[in-house]
């Protein structure tokens, strides 16, 4: 599991989280010998009472032991660290092979793919002119889509194996280069030739403020951005050319995230609202809702056909989709909620103003907490 950094921190850190299994098994009796030893104790009683005491105590035991859940123990297993200023996002997919990649986008206007295995920088891409507010990967094909400061979103080749890459000619619509003297990281095993890109595939530009975040869209064939000018973008990748604009929100758009399997998007904003817009109709249509009352910092889709939001107003909410009037579950916190990341089982890692982690379940309980030798998110 992986979750994005405050501006002030210029490393991230993974972390490997195994199931404590302590769960009582339901129904479980009292054994004999407690039994025993606790009727021993009461004096001067009637037997009936006592067997009814014993029998009620047995029965609150299993009461209380039902509402205990599995707890998630969490190590630290990798730093990475090479960016040169805070790091806004991190996201990890599967590129050619199944290698496993982390993606991060920073402050100091690059974006970088990192091996998972190794922990090494792979790729860096600084063809952005600003901070690079987002990163995401195509559903299956490598290429990374960025949103930037510059008030643009770049989708860019994310491959890593470039000697295939040359050999097929690719390198004629893609600039690339290797790095002459790239610094070793802290450790000392940074590699000396990082291979950095440039020039993106696409640009997509016609926002008039920053792009704050961008994902791509089930089946990849469309990304949307969502901007501080107070509105949204749907793009084609193919062309990079713009399809429609969404307005509506009454103040910057703080973030915008999409469903894995239908073209559902959600933008969430500065004005306490969130917007789940349909893209399965030709209409486009819109539903509007107030769930929190400060600034939605972000917003997740499970699985399960289930939406997670955070907010500054220190809380985080569980919601079905298909009935969206009030939440499913609502956690309350003491600090104000970053990016909110989901594991593919359905744990929710909740990054804070306050430099703490905390892990949730779907239904609310808290499974983990960050080591706290390691609160740098």
């Amino acid at each position: 599991m992986t979750t994005s950094s405050t501006p002030a921190d210029k490393t991230f850190q993974a972390f490997i989280s195994v199931d404590e299994v302590d769960r009582p098994i339901s129904g479980e009796q009292v054994p004999h010998s407690t039994s025993h030893q606790k009727s021993s104790k009461v004096k001067g009683g009637i037997p009936g009472q006592q067997k009814v005491a014993l029998r009620l105590k047995a029965q609150t035991s299993r009461i209380v032991s039902s509402f205990k859940t599995n707890t998630v123990s969490c190590s630290l297993q990798k730093e990475f660290a090479r960016h040169k200023d805070g790091i806004w996002d991190v996201t990890a997919a599967k590129l050619a092979l199944g290698i496993p990649v982390v993606g991060t986008a920073s402050a100091d206007h690059k974006a970088g793919v990192w091996s998972v295995d190794s922990g090494r920088c792979l790729l860096r891409y600084q063809g952005h002119t600003g901070s690079v507010n987002s990163v995401r990967f195509h559903p299956t094909r490598e290429l990374a889509l960025t949103a930037s400061g510059d008030h643009t979103a770049h989708i860019w080749q994310a491959s890593v194996a470039w000697e295939q890459m040359v050999q097929k000619g690719l390198s004629s619509e893609e600039e690339f280069e290797s790095s002459e003297k790239e610094e070793c990281d802290e450790s000392g095993d940074g590699p000396e030739g990082l291979s950095t890109l440039r020039t993106p595939s696409h640009v997509l530009n016609g926002h008039t403020a920053v792009v704050i975040c961008a994902d791509w869209l089930a089946g990849g064939d469309q990304v949307i951005t969502a901007s501080w000018d107070r509105t949204a973008s749907l793009w084609d990748t193919q062309t990079g050319e713009r399809l429609q604009n969404f307005s509506g929100h009454d103040q910057e758009l703080s973030y915008a995230t999409t469903h894995p399997i239908q073209k559902l998007v959600v933008t969430t904003s500065k004005d306490c609202t969130f917007r789940m817009w349909d893209m399965r109709t030709p209409c486009h249509s819109v539903s509007v809702f107030q769930g929190h009352t400060e600034n939605i910092t972000s917003a997740a889709f499970t699985k399960e056909e289930k939406l997670v939001s955070g907010s500054d107003d220190r809380s985080v909410k569980v919601w079905d989709i298909r009935n969206m009037r009030a939440s499913l579950v609502t956690i309350r916190l003491d600090s104000a909620v970053n990016r909110i990341s989901l594991s593919n089982s359905g744990l929710i890692a909740v990054p804070h103003d306050d430099r703490h982690v905390r892990v949730f379940d779907l239904g609310g309980q808290r499974v983990a907490r960050l080591p706290r030798s390691n609160r740098q998110v």
